[in-house]
């Protein structure tokens, strides 16, 4: 599931990452940020759990110490997440269990929890995100790992968020993307929206644990969201759907016209 984005911002300069035309970027080198979901078999966790989970790892990537800096003051990753970033933005999704996971958070990154119920057919999503790497030079421990087996369920529909001030990354109706591709989306959408917010809004939302929501859009709200000029995600359509199709909308509060 190699998840790349070229995905569209209104305003976004000719050079972006999101545009869906050829740009320099193209002939920069490719990186991609990984991340791994644990899904046992036992007990996996929620679709939306997993979402969420790993929209909140990216966004805590982000803005962590470590990949921040420059000169004296950079951060261990912060070279690697700039030449990530001078590049396309990929992200993939891959999945482990046992000794798998374990193995996995060995190596230098960042565990992010969801917030879901831990049950007996369910566990609390867990997804561990590392620095970018390039995309011919994966850690052999993450190689190994397998793209397919990260189709998840909701016990139920999640429900609409009541709260006016809580982040939404809201899922366009009608594509049928596996729980793997659609995590990667998410996170596209998060980062999405943390590249727009102010240094205010940025510390504000670090400081709640990145509190968000991941649902998916009624036909009628997706056409309403889509005209209101918010962060919008397009596909390159690597995988699963089809080029250009957009997937996800960002709608935080600090963003709403």
């Amino acid at each position: 599931m190699n998840e790349s984005t070229q995905d569209s911002l209104a305003g976004s300069p000719q050079n972006s990452p999101f545009n869906a035309g050829p740009t320099t970027r193209d002939e920069a080198p490719q990186y991609v940020l990984p991340l791994v979901v644990r899904i046992e078999k036992a007990a996996p966790p929620t679709r939306t759990d997993a979402l969420e989970t790993a929209a909140r790892a990216v966004l805590t990537m982000l803005s962590d110490e470590r990949s921040l800096g420059e000169g004296e003051h950079e951060g261990a990753w912060a070279r690697a997440m700039r030449d990530w970033q001078d590049a396309r933005i990929r992200k993939v999704v891959r999945r482990a269990r046992g000794a798998e996971w374990r193995r996995a958070t060995t190596l230098p990154g960042l565990t992010v929890t969801g917030t879901g119920a831990d049950t007996e057919t369910s566990s609390v999503a867990e997804v561990r995100v590392f620095p970018p790497v390039p995309l011919d030079g994966w850690p052999k421990e993450l190689a190994k790992l397998q793209v397919s087996g990260t189709d998840l369920a909701d016990p139920a529909p999640p429900p609409a968020p009541d709260d006016p001030a809580l982040p939404v990354l809201w899922l366009s109706p009608g594509l049928g993307m596996s729980a793997g591709k659609a995590m990667a989306q998410a996170g596209h959408g998060a980062q999405l929206v943390w590249w727009e917010l102010s240094e205010k809004d940025r510390e504000a939302w670090h400081a709640s644990g990145f509190r968000l929501a991941v649902r998916t859009a009624t036909p009628d709200r997706w056409r309403e969201l889509a005209s209101a000029g918010l962060p919008l995600v397009r596909d390159a359509g690597f995988t699963e759907i089809a080029p250009g199709s957009a997937t996800v909308i960002g709608d935080h509060p600090s963003l709403r016209g």
